[in-house]
């Protein structure tokens, strides 16, 4: 079953990012290939059971199951070794995405304190968009009372587009909420 936010992909966003750039066939307009979300735990360090929370967490609000991040190198200023459990992150595709994205641009993104918009500066070049999340209590399947700490959270959009123009173009059309300038 498609989500409401792929149908709206389909129907709308799809054609008009087609005649904007000109693009002769639909396989060459840009599209979402993954979601990412990554939970950095600076504090896994020292207290093994914030990696637990931090997984049924991220289970709950992508569900899916996430896998556990290493550390690449040791850096002794931090007490970190080669090999230490650091984070979790998830890789979204196809149907779990676009629940996840429907999910939070109508349920978790209002929640946000004083929100004005996302920010349109947050892309790399190559037209992937990351944006950061400071609380994991704005998504619904979080019980405020169940947390033991306010953790945040980087979700990445991976998008098939060349440039930022025409990522730009494809997660307004989507339904992003940007800023206006």
């Amino acid at each position: 079953m498609q989500s409401r936010l792929q149908e709206h992909y389909k129907k709308t966003a799809l054609p008009s990012l087609m005649s904007k750039f000109g693009y002769s066939s639909v396989m060459q307009a840009p599209s979402l290939v993954k979601v990412t979300v990554n939970m950095g735990l600076g504090e896994a360090i020292q207290n093994s059971k914030v990696l637990e929370t931090a997984l049924a967490e991220v289970q709950a609000i992508t569900g899916q199951k996430p896998v556990i991040t290493r550390a690449k190198k040791s850096i002794a200023a931090f007490k970190l070794r080669e090999g230490m459990p650091i984070g979790v992150m998830v890789t979204l595709r196809r149907g779990r995405m676009w629940h996840f994205l429907d999910r939070f641009i109508s349920l978790a993104l209002p929640q946000v304190r004083d929100f004005r918009g996302i920010s349109r500066r947050s892309f790399d070049g190559h037209g992937n968009y990351t944006l950061g999340v400071r609380e994991q209590i704005i998504f619904p399947e979080i019980s405020f009372d169940d947390i033991d700490a306010v953790r945040g959270m980087n979700i990445t959009l991976h998008t098939s587009a060349r440039t930022d123009e025409e990522a730009l173009h494809l997660l307004e059309n989507i339904g992003f909420p940007f800023r206006k300038q």
